[in-house]
């Protein structure tokens, strides 16, 4: 009995130590977990601040840019607005020098020039009413449909031009081709 009270007291003290073993590996493990668990969320607190770092300059990049674009468009409206409150007021004289100049022939920029300042408008809407701005509205939009009539006969006009021109420019090009090969193949004489 004493054997048996001593073997069951070593294995009892055997599984202590086991046990021991066992929670000591446990809490070394829980440690690596917990650690492991805040080196991931410090790396993520890193990543993200990174980000938002990184989207912070993003957006001052683009709000520079855009600082940039409205600057340089205000400049350009600046320059367009100088230049056409100029020709405004100089445009009718412009024009006239510019006829006194060349005669009647005119440029492509200047006869486009011409017919926009006659087809021009002025716009005058401050004193009208709703009523009157519907009619004026609707007069806008008939000028405007007008137009764009205008406008697509005469691109089909020239497309149907550019076509005959084509066909033309083949023909000619059909009847050299004849003509030449006919050159090259006589001798002289009555004799072929």
């Amino acid at each position: 009995m004493e054997k048996d009270l001593l073997e069951l007291q070593t294995l009892i003290d055997v599984h202590f130590e086991q046990r021991k073993k066992e929670e000591e590996e446990l809490i070394a493990l829980k440690e690596r977990i917990e650690h492991r668990r805040a080196e991931r969320a410090e790396q993520q607190r890193v990543r993200t601040e990174k980000e938002r770092e990184r989207q912070a300059k993003l957006a001052e990049e683009k709000m520079r840019k855009e600082e940039e674009e409205a600057k340089k468009r205000a400049e350009d409206d600046a320059k367009k607005k100088k230049v056409l409150s100029n020709m405004g007021a100089h445009f009718g004289g412009y024009l006239v020098k510019a006829e006194q100049k060349r005669g009647k022939r005119q440029t492509g920029r200047e006869m486009k020039a011409r017919i926009l300042s006659e087809r021009k408008k002025p716009l005058n809407i401050e004193h009208l009413g709703e009523e009157q701005l519907r009619e004026k509205a609707k007069e806008l939009s008939d000028w405007i449909h007008q137009l764009e009539s205008e406008k697509f006969d005469l691109t089909e006009k020239m497309r149907q031009q550019k076509y005959e021109m084509n066909v033309l420019y083949n023909r000619i090009s059909h009847a050299q081709k004849f003509k030449k090969g006919a050159a090259k193949g006589r001798v002289g004489g009555r004799w072929k």
